[in-house]
């Protein structure tokens, strides 16, 4: 009976040894958490969800296959063109400190020739960068092919991608926006309606913010003929645009930032953080402002203007302050 358990045991061995060992696993189920992407083009760096892998044995590869437009005929060659944008050289970042000059900055940067939009492999990660403006808006579709150890396989449509605009709050925030009059009799300050500012972004080339001032029927205040000025030691563009001297027109100011966000750090002085803020003054030569308070029998008024905003993304925009209680003489 030991004999016979013993030959019985080794038979049960050798059955074992010859079984094929399972190497691993792949999932049937591997997807986006949203298999709809979405797509802003334009941003310095924009990024999707990775693939989830449902469990499936590492390591493992995925490609993108078949990108497509909704309807199946394939994407536009933009998706495959390089475009060059300007990035810091590896290991270089800004330093408000040093980086005081346009050369000094450019030392650290450079211009590359990149697709717009790359995949991947090992994250199934969609990634876009500056180049992604040249994409044309619209959903696409796409199938990924994944391998382990276990095998190759493809995953049809696996998702969609989105290439839409920013949005207005992707590009600019206004945190702060108020104007007051000022009696050039008495110099007693009082509140006016908050003006409206908006940006229009009109290119994806540059950086540069053309700032215009206007009255509530949209004529615009000259800053070349003296119709904006300083006020006094508190900041403006200057105290923000490093790079390059602003420019006044007879419609604008316009600043060249170089590099954004900009204002890109805050303004402080040894007794005011500043954070952002910008102040002008629209003398009451040219200026008149609405209500009983602001007649010309209480005297005459200047207007004042305050803001504080920021701009995410290099490009070209219009930025302008409206008053919808101010009158230009």
């Amino acid at each position: 009976m030991k004999f016979n358990y013993l030959i019985g045991f080794m038979m049960l061995t050798s059955i074992s040894a010859c079984k094929k060992i399972d190497k691993g696993f792949q999932s049937t189920n591997i997807r986006y958490k949203n298999g709809d992407l979405i797509a802003k083009r334009g941003l310095s760096l924009y990024q999707s969800d990775q693939i989830n892998a449902d469990g499936s044995t590492p390591p493992y590869t995925f490609k993108l296959l078949n990108l497509r437009k909704l309807d199946g005929t394939p994407a536009p060659k933009e998706f495959t063109t390089e475009y060059e944008i300007t990035v810091f050289k590896p290991g270089q970042s800004f330093n408000a400190e040093t980086d005081i000059s346009l050369e000094l900055l450019n030392k650290k940067r450079e211009t590359i020739k990149t697709l717009p939009m790359t995949f991947n492999e090992k994250s199934g990660q969609l990634s876009f960068n500056k180049g992604s403006a040249n994409i044309p808006l619209g959903k696409y579709v796409f199938d990924v092919e994944m391998t382990n150890s276990t095998r190759t396989a493809l995953f049809p449509s696996i998702a969609t991608v989105d290439i839409q605009d920013p949005k207005t709050e992707d590009l600019f925030v206004i945190t702060d926006a108020v104007a007051n009059a000022f009696s050039d009799q008495t110099g007693a300050v009082t509140a006016q309606k908050n003006p409206i500012i908006t940006c229009t972004k009109i290119a994806n080339t540059g950086a540069r913010a053309i700032l215009k001032m206007v009255d509530k029927n949209g004529k615009v205040f000259n800053p070349k003929a003296g119709e904006i000025i300083k006020r006094g030691d508190r900041p403006v563009f200057e105290n923000y645009a490093k790079f390059n001297k602003v420019i006044e027109t007879d419609t604008a100011l316009i600043c060249d930032f170089e590099i954004a966000p900009f204002p890109l750090v805050k303004y402080i002085t040894p007794t005011t953080n500043w954070g952002f803020l910008m102040y002008y003054r629209i003398p009451s030569q040219f200026v008149t402002v609405d209500g009983a308070q602001f007649t010309p029998a209480k005297g005459t008024f200047s207007v004042n203007p305050r803001w504080s905003w920021q701009l995410k993304l290099e490009g070209t925009y219009v930025i302008q302050v409206k008053f919808t209680d101010v009158t230009h003489k």
